[in-house]
C-alpha cells in the first residue's frame, strides 16, 4: 500500500537510516521529510539530502518544520492536507514522530506558545500534527509511529535523578519552573514527555478503534533501545555523556550488547522504524513495543483515568477542536 509517509526530525541519527531503508525497500512511497533547518548549512540535513540523492527516482521533499511553534505545525498540516486533497501528494499511509528535544545543561525553556519546550516539541506538537492529519489518510488507513524510552519507567534509566510522573495538576507538565539541578530536572522533563507520549497514544488508539472511518489507522509507541551512536548524546548534554559515548559506548558496543541487549546502533533502529511504518512487523499491534517486542509499560502509563486526563489537556495545549481534526474524540467546538 503505497502513499505518503511523513517523518519529523528526518535528519536525526535513526531517521536517516529509516529513510534509506524506506527508499530502498519501498520505493513506491512518497516521503515528506521535515527538519528545523532545510539548508545544507546544517550538516545533518546535508547528510539526509545526500542519502536521498542516492535514489534518483525517489519521490521525496525535505521541508522546514519547527515543532517549537504550534503555528508552524498548523501551517504545515494545512499545506499537506491541501496537497493531498488536490492530488499533488497521495493519501497518507504513515506518520513517524521522530523529532525530539532535551536540555540538561540550561535553565527552563519556554516556547513562544508559553509551553515548556521539551514537552511541546516531543509531545504537544506531535499530537497536533497527528490529529490534524488523520483526515488525510486513505480508506485503508496506515500507521502512526511515536517514540518513548525506558526512562518513562521509574528507576530504569541511569540518568534519572527525579522519577517521571504525571502530576495531579497536569498543567505543571508544560510549565518551566526554576531548576537548581539542570541535568536532573532537564532529564525529568524529557522522561515526562516520553511518559506523556505513551499514555496519550493508548488513549488515541481507543478513539481510533471506535471511529469507524479511522479505525484502520493504528498507533504504536516504540522504545528503540539505547542508541550508542546517536548524536542526541552530544546535544544539550553534559560533557561526560559525550565522552562516555566516544570512549565507551561506541568502541565497546559489540561487547556491551552481549550483556545489555538494548545497546544498539542507529542503523539497526532505523530499519525497525521503517518496517514498523510499512506494517511489515507487528502489523496488528497497537500500543507499546520495546525493542520490537510487545510488552507492558510502566504502571502509571497504564492508568486509563490519567490517560484520559492527559488526552483532554493535550488537546487544550495543542488547540485541537472538532473543527480541525477528523477524529471523534470529544473535543471542544468553538
Amino acid at each position: 500500500m503505497a502513499g505518503t509517509i511523513i517523518i519529523t526530525g528526518a535528519n536525526g541519527s535513526v531517521a536517516v537510516h529509516a529513510v534509506q531503508h524506506l527508499l530502498s525497500k519501498a520505493p513506491g512511497n512518497t516521503l515528506v521529510l521535515t527538519v528545523r533547518n532545510p539548508s545544507d548549512s546544517d550538516l545533518n540535513t546535508k547528510r539526509l539530502r545526500e542519502t536521498v540523492e542516492r535514489f534518483p527516482n525517489s519521490k521525496v521533499s525535505i521541508r522546514k518544520l519547527d515543532l517549537a511553534t504550534l503555528q508552524a505545525v498548523n501551517e504545515f498540516t494545512e499545506v499537506i492536507a491541501i496537497e493531498i486533497a488536490e492530488g499533488k501528494l497521495p493519501p497518507l499511509v504513515g506518520v513517524v514522530c521522530n523529532a525530539f528535544h532535551w536540555n540538561m545543561i540550561a535553565g527552563p525553556e519556554l516556547t513562544g506558545d508559553r509551553l515548556e519546550k521539551t514537552m511541546q516539541v516531543n509531545h504537544v506538537s506531535h499530537s497536533a500534527l497527528v490529529l490534524r492529519l488523520l483526515g488525510s489518510f486513505g480508506p485503508r488507513g496506515g500507521r502512526l509511529v511515536l517514540f518513548t524510552s525506558d526512562c518513562h519507567y521509574p528507576g530504569r534509566n541511569s540518568l534519572e535523578k527525579y522519577p517521571p510522573s504525571i502530576p495531579d495538576n497536569i498543567d505543571e507538565l508544560v510549565k518551566a519552573g526554576p531548576q537548581a539541578n539542570k541535568q536532573g530536572r532537564g532529564f525529568q522533563n524529557y522522561a515526562n514527555s516520553k511518559l506523556a507520549i505513551l499514555m496519550w497514544t493508548y488513549a488515541l488508539n481507543r478513539y481510533l478503534e471506535k471511529d469507524k472511518p479511522l479505525s484502520n489507522i493504528s498507533a504504536v509507541v516504540i522504545d528503540p533501545g539505547s542508541i550508542a551512536d546517536s548524536r542526541a548524546l552530544r546535544t544539550n548534554t553534559p560533557a561526560v555523556l559525550s565522552y562516555t559515548q566516544r570512549f565507551v559506548l561506541q568502541p565497546l558496543r559489540p561487547v556491551l550488547r552481549l550483556v545489555i541487549p538494548d545497546v544498539r546502533s542507529s542503523a539497526d533502529a532505523g530499519v525497525d522504524v521503517a518496517d514498523i511504518t510499512l506494517n511489515r512487523k507487528h502489523a496488528e499491534e497497537r500500543g507499546y513495543l520495546r525493542l520490537m517486542v510487545p510488552g507492558p509499560s510502566s504502571a502509571e502509563s497504564l492508568d486509563e483515568a490519567k490517560q484520559q486526563k492527559l488526552w483532554v489537556k493535550t488537546a487544550e495545549w495543542a488547540n485541537i477542536t472538532n473543527e480541525n481534526t477528523a477524529l471523534e474524540g470529544g473535543f471542544c467546538t468553538y
